[in-house]
């Protein structure tokens, strides 16, 4: 008996051992291996978020979500990753969602401003909102007038193109603040190189409005054209003189058989108003993305930062998805409570430059604000 207890206790040191030693050998392939894709460079003062989103339920707000996108997993997840819940909103108004943000971003180190987008609606043939094809409408007035309640967030607008009245929602945007406008084409189903839309295309220019258009697939919503996240599409509005932020640097998806980033960086040549942003990059969904975003040629001095907030605050965003952090490091991002601050921390740590996290300030003209 004495023999036996002694031979189950030497098997259970034996197992403690094992593991013990296969968690080591892990973090120890993980140290070997990290490294990150640039040289590390200082982390710039007073960031802008170029990227963030925002959604209400309609409770005050005029905003609206399709019965499908509703009842979908996402949107709970959403709604939780915004620090928010669907009793609280209908109780005190989808403005809570920005004051929520707003009091986040004050507490991040890093990060100042953060541009608030809105998101317009799908329209039918009279201009209107399309509810049959709608996924989720969020609109200007009610972005606007967050952003004015809050000097930290900055109002980024959204204008779908084939409104009759477009030009003059263009003009209403950029006289209450706008800095920049914001399609997903592949869920407004909008065309970016049709012809149609060159008098929208000069009347940005005109205003000094850059457009941030979300490229590569769209997996957040139910549903969604893909074809339309296309960067080639952005040939238009780029050779018409409109500064173009290519959400995403295009990182999923293909195109005629080509892959999107490869059809993207292409662009980049004779066309100094292009550019690209890294939110999301970091997402576990996207292993080598931002590797690419920072070693492909045709990127260097394109990209501009972003989060693409609120999925820095969900299970797609953690320091330890990463082989080319230290255990360190990612000890730091992980005891780091604000959501903003671990994303720049990840990002550094990754390389990201110091030009890239100042870029939006620059291009948005905010730099002389900060």
């Amino acid at each position: 008996m004495e023999k036996f207890k002694i031979r189950a206790s030497a098997i259970v040191w034996f197992r403690k051992l094992l593991v013990a030693g296969m968690l080591a050998a892990i973090f120890g392939q993980a140290s070997l291996q990290a490294r990150p894709f640039l040289p590390v460079e200082p982390i710039p003062a007073g960031i802008v978020d170029m990227h963030c989103h925002i959604a209400g339920i309609g409770a005050g707000s005029g905003c609206w979500v399709s019965p499908r996108l509703l009842n979908n997993w996402r949107f709970k997840v959403y709604l939780r990753s915004f620090g928010v819940s669907k009793k609280e909103l209908t109780e005190k108004g989808d403005s809570l969602v920005g004051d929520r943000i707003s009091a986040s971003l004050a507490q991040s180190k890093y990060v100042s401003k953060a541009v608030l987008l809105a998101l317009d609606c799908v329209v039918d043939a009279n201009g209107n909102l399309d509810t049959n094809r709608t996924e989720v409408y969020v609109p200007n007035d009610f972005v606007a007038a967050v952003c004015a309640k809050h000097t930290n967030l900055l109002f980024g607008a959204s204008v779908n193109p084939y409104r009759p009245d477009a030009l003059a929602r263009l003009e209403w945007a950029k006289a209450h603040g706008a800095v920049l406008v914001k399609w997903i084409p592949s869920i407004m189903a909008i065309h970016p190189d049709d012809p149609r839309l060159i008098p929208f295309y000069q009347k940005m220019v005109e205003l000094h409005l850059p457009l941030l258009s979300h490229t590569g697939d769209e997996d957040s919503f139910s549903h969604a054209d893909n074809r339309l996240g296309d960067p080639d599409l952005l040939r238009l509005p780029v050779s018409l003189g409109v500064t173009v932020f290519a959400a995403h640097i295009a990182s999923s998806g293909k195109y005629h058989g080509e892959r999107g980033p490869d059809r993207l960086a292409r662009m980049m040549s004779g066309h100094p108003n292009l550019y690209t942003d890294i939110s999301a990059l970091t997402d576990v969904n996207k292993p080598s993305a931002l590797k690419e975003a920072l070693t492909k040629p045709a990127f260097r001095g394109r990209l501009v930062y972003g989060t693409d907030y609120p999925l820095i605050n969900t299970a797609l965003a953690s320091p330890w998805y990463s082989w080319h952090l230290t255990l360190r490091e990612k000890w730091q991002i992980w005891r780091t409570k604000n959501p903003w601050d671990r994303d720049v921390l990840t990002k550094h740590y990754l390389g990201v430059p110091t030009e890239t996290f100042a870029r939006p300030a620059q291009l948005l003209g905010q730099a002389s604000q900060l």
